[in-house]
């Protein structure tokens, strides 16, 4: 059992709370980049001529080069410095968005967002392992926790308003250039930030590890996106699929008896922090489903222009601060963790629940707002807790790759999330259609080179979405039933007495 706490802390930096706004300025960039693109993904698709079944890779590029190298990356910032990997990701993360801004078509554009993805996956477990390390006291941790979850579940509809602004009067592209500023601003920081502590004797990195993890992450998402055309019985799916799997359980096995693990497994052990790393993959899936299915829904279905659908996303924003730095940044001290995220993701699956009653005649008001608060709500409790006992307790040696796993989680979860869903919503839609129309293809490549959309057609989007929002919704009350069986961490002023006994165990 993992008793290691991080108690002993060094005495706490009175410019912590200042490097916590660079800290979140950083994460915000990170997580408003999946949605700012997604508002300007129409946009992006009808000039670069991108077909409805690659547009999820756009969004999957960046996502699966985030969580696939996350572990690589947590490890690299506890070996080299989490500064230092915080400042080279910065620099990183600009210079691809550059790129992606100016790419000329479909494969540079994809090309940037995996570069993008890939420097995120350093930057991410730095900025979250200072954070780690930086506040240790249980009330003014569970404030830092609650910023930082309220910008991990809201950053994304912040990005959704930006992103529709950008759209709406200067270009899709503008959506990528955005970064480079805000990157400068995060670096601007750096003088605040926790100073490196050099390792004592040079470590290994687990490069074995690293390409297990990272090819059967590759191969189960690239699965699930060839399921759309290909069919989920196709034996190229299938194969992706297995051969998925059974990387990843050598990974599992390798880093059993490796030397240098690139993830040491008792950082999964603790039941705590097992149950907040599977809330916040799965949380992320009907977040996901939300942010990319609502968009399409607002502007195809509804008419809404990018920048009315990004305005029309704020009252998400204002459920996740209310969830997370309201009512969790509260009760983290004093309840049990689970007694905050069982209850969001019960109110999550409830939104998204609401959003499969959704029809092509549907108003905003009754219709997609109320659903929007209820979902921002329960993202933000399940968001402020779930980060911070997914991070609590390790070694400070181990906080980065910890942090990573938070982070790949997130990013996994979203990635097998958008292809899960994705496939869901267009075959059903597919499946609609063919029903109804004699040559629906055509209509759909009327529709996609930005012709008027049908009312068959509009049906049938609806139809789509609604399947997604009813997987998505399942399965939120599903990881909801889990995580209230195996998430028993006491509340934190009994988890500290508790800690104290030699049988103690947080989780």
């Amino acid at each position: 059992m993992d008793t290691t706490k991080n108690e002993t802390a060094a005495p706490a930096d009175p410019r912590r709370w200042l490097a916590l706004a660079f800290i979140g300025l950083a994460q915000l960039m990170i997580v408003l980049d999946v949605t700012i693109v997604n508002i300007a993904l129409p946009s992006a698709q009808a000039d670069l001529d991108i077909s409805d079944g690659d547009r999820q890779w756009v969004i999957t590029a960046y996502t699966l080069a985030f969580g696939g190298l996350l572990l690589l990356g947590g490890r690299i910032a506890d070996y080299t410095g989490r500064r230092r990997a915080f400042l080279t990701g910065l620099v990183g993360f600009a210079a691809a968005s550059a790129v992606g801004g100016a790419a000329p078509g479909f494969g540079a554009l994809l090309g940037a967002r995996a570069a993008q993805g890939a420097f995120a996956a350093l930057l991410a477990p730095a900025a979250l392992s200072l954070l780690t390390t930086s506040f240790t006291e249980q009330r003014e941790r569970a404030r830092a926790f609650g910023i930082f979850g309220a910008i991990a579940a809201g950053g994304g509809a912040i990005g959704l308003v930006t992103g529709g602004a950008l759209t709406e009067y200067l270009d899709w592209r503008w959506c990528l250039y955005v970064n480079v500023p805000i990157a400068v601003a995060a670096a601007a920081g750096w003088w605040v930030l926790p100073a490196d502590t050099r390792q004592q004797q040079r470590r290994k990195i687990d490069v074995p590890g690293a390409l297990l993890a990272v090819t059967g992450l590759v191969a189960v998402v690239y699965g699930c996106s060839e399921a759309e055309s290909e069919g989920w019985d196709s034996g190229v799916v299938l194969g992706l699929l297995f051969l998925g799997v059974a990387l990843l359980t050598g990974f599992v096995l390798y880093e059993r008896n490796a030397a240098e693990p690139l993830l040491p497994l008792r950082v999964l052990r603790s039941r705590a922090r097992g149950s907040a790393f599977l809330s916040i993959a799965l949380a992320t899936v009907g977040m996901f489903a939300m942010f990319l299915f609502l968009t399409y829904y607002m502007q195809v279905v509804m008419g809404y222009s990018a920048l009315k659908t990004g305005v029309a996303f704020l009252p998400l924003a204002a459920g996740v601060l209310a969830g997370a730095g309201g009512l969790a940044g509260r009760l983290l001290p004093k309840v049990p963790p689970r007694a905050l995220i069982v209850p969001g993701l019960l109110c999550a699956a409830a939104g998204t629940g609401w959003l499969a009653t959704l029809d092509a005649d549907s108003s905003y008001a009754a219709g997609v707002l109320p659903a929007e608060l209820v979902v921002g709500v329960g993202m933000g409790l399940v968001m402020a807790p779930a980060i911070n006992y997914a991070t609590h307790g390790v070694r400070e040696e181990e906080a980065g790759v910890a942090s990573a796993t938070v982070n790949t989680s997130q990013q996994i979860g979203g990635s097998i999330g958008t292809a899960l869903l994705n496939t869901v919503a267009t075959s059903a839609t597919a499946d609609y259609l063919a029903e109804r129309v004699p040559d629906a293809g055509a209509l759909e490549e009327r529709r996609a080179a930005g012709g008027p959309v049908p009312d068959v057609v509009k049906a049938g989007l609806v139809e789509g979405f609604a399947s997604a929002y009813l997987v998505a919704s399942v399965t939120l009350l599903a990881v909801a039933v889990v995580v209230a069986v195996l998430m028993n961490t006491p509340r934190p002023d009994r988890a500290g007495a508790a800690a104290a006994a030699p049988a103690a165990h947080l989780g």
